[in-house]
């Protein structure tokens, strides 16, 4: 048995992982990385890189057979399933490099290709290495959550693990989950010439705004996507793949499960390293530690919040923080974005207009702006879309966008929320025209019109100085 002494260990090679590991070698730590599995974690190998990359391909399609309004003759596609997915699993090798165990071996960490299990408070196990360090850090990601419903088991079904090794293309793709994997892989493979139903259990885009969700769903009903609302999957039968609903039964080619993500602990022996946790990943406090085993600290999706890659990426920087220098470092979420994907993108950060009005009450204001008076969307109908911020004092507390780039248009909200800005600094901002941006910069002078517009006291000042003014 090899035995090795360490100042940090980190157990998963994904997002959050990988981000720490390459922060604290070149900083000057002693870095020992553990992971059993594919370096770069879900979103490089099943998440985030394949499914925009299916979605490019779906883009491209449907642009093909939707070309007459710019004076394009229109012309149906020719989709290769198969060499859709071989593109999807380039676009996987070209960015895996960055990811590789060669990269960070290279950056002088200690890449250990075992699974690791807690054997005490303060050593881990990989295959037959033991590691003693400082810290700890778990961050194993999370898995499709696979729901008990009777008869699955019976039939081939696919996950996000599994969709995109699929080289047959499905005639009737059923989706069990409204979520953002579910909506995505809709639309796409609706794109891309199957039929399409999704079935949920609740409402599609539930944790969404519904009124920016509805601009969304409208599109993707618009474009043939069966969906079907408040139809809990009761049980599956393998004539065909049917699904048995209270709303009916839905009967299939293939089957897509996307209803969640459970964490990935099974593998990790907690309680042996007296950690404690529940089905949503390690408690910690707001430092990221565990509660229990001081040694010990999480990040990504075993942190028990907000399950986004980009929020790995920060509790890296959160842990850095602490780790290597010492200092008092705590994550918050009030300033975290996210965004789904679909034809026009559905996009969010900090409070939505509910959350807002329950916090603030009478103190909120919602400031609203439409896509289809913004001239860059216009020239390039794109129209169909809305912005609303939602503002307390002068500061943006909260965005919703559904519209062409809502996930670009986010970021300035994100910046604006994380550094506690406020509107006026996004109405000072001056933009090129005609581009998208415009849209963020015309809410905020939805925020302010009306302070100058409709204001009695402006309109006295402004007739005084130009009764006076030389």
């Amino acid at each position: 048995m090899n035995r090795i002494k360490t100042d940090i260990c980190i157990i998963g090679g994904g997002s959050g992982g990988l981000s720490i590991a390459a922060g604290a070698v070149q900083m000057g730590a002693k870095v020992v990385l553990l992971e059993g599995h594919k370096m770069g974690g879900d979103c490089l190998n099943y998440g985030c890189v394949p499914s925009k990359a299916l979605i490019a391909s779906a883009k491209q399609a449907y642009a093909m057979s939707h070309g007459a309004k710019y004076g394009v003759g229109e012309v149906e596609a020719q989709v290769d399933y198969a060499a859709a997915k071989d593109h999807v699993h380039d676009v996987i090798t070209t960015i895996a490099p960055v990811d590789s165990v060669e990269r960070f071996e290279g950056l002088g960490v200690n890449v250990i290709s075992e699974f690791g299990k807690f054997i005490s408070k303060t050593q881990v196990q990989a295959g037959d290495t033991i590691i003693e360090a400082r810290r700890f850090v778990v961050a194993t990601g999370s898995g499709p959550f696979v729901p008990p419903i009777p008869g699955l088991e019976d039939v081939t079904h696919y996950t996000n693990e599994n969709i995109f090794d699929l080289r047959e293309k499905p005639k009737h793709l059923i989706i069990i989950g409204g979520g953002p994997i579910g909506m995505e892989m809709a639309q796409a493979h609706r794109r891309l010439g199957c039929n399409v139903t999704v079935i949920e259990g609740a409402k599609a885009f539930g944790k969404d705004d519904p009124e920016m969700a509805a601009i969304v769903l409208d599109n993707l009903r618009d474009e043939g996507v069966n969906i079907v609302e408040d139809a809990q999957a009761e049980k599956i039968s393998g004539e065909g793949i049917t699904v048995h609903t209270p709303k009916g039964d839905f009967t299939g080619s293939h089957l897509l499960i996307a209803v969640g993500r459970k964490v990935n602990t099974e593998k990790l022996d907690l309680e042996v390293g007296g950690i404690a946790y529940d089905r949503s990943g390690l408690k910690v406090g707001p430092d990221l530690r565990s509660v229990t085993n001081k040694k010990v600290y999480a990040a990504g999706d075993v942190a028990g919040g907000l399950q986004f890659t980009h929020v790995a990426g920060y509790h890296a920087g959160v842990l850095i923080r602490s780790m290597l220098f010492g200092l008092p470092s705590k994550q918050r979420t009030d300033h975290i974005p996210w965004a789904t994907y679909t034809d026009p993108e559905l996009a969010q950060v900090g409070l939505t207009e509910a959350h807002a009005k329950k916090k603030y009450g009478s103190a909120l204001e919602v400031v609203r702006f439409d896509f289809h008076h913004n001239d860059r969307l216009i020239a390039e109908r794109k129209t169909k879309g809305l912005i609303k911020v939602m503002v307390v004092k002068g500061r943006p507390v909260g965005a919703s966008i559904a519209g062409h780039m809502a996930g670009e248009l986010i970021g300035m909200w994100a910046m604006a929320i994380a550094n506690k800005m406020k509107m006026s600094a996004i109405a000072n901002t001056v933009l090129p025209y005609p581009t998208v941006s415009e849209v963020n910069k015309r809410a905020a002078g939805a925020y302010f019109s009306p302070r100058l517009f409709e204001n009695p006291t402006v309109k006295r000042v402004v007739g005084f100085v130009q009764r006076w003014l030389p």
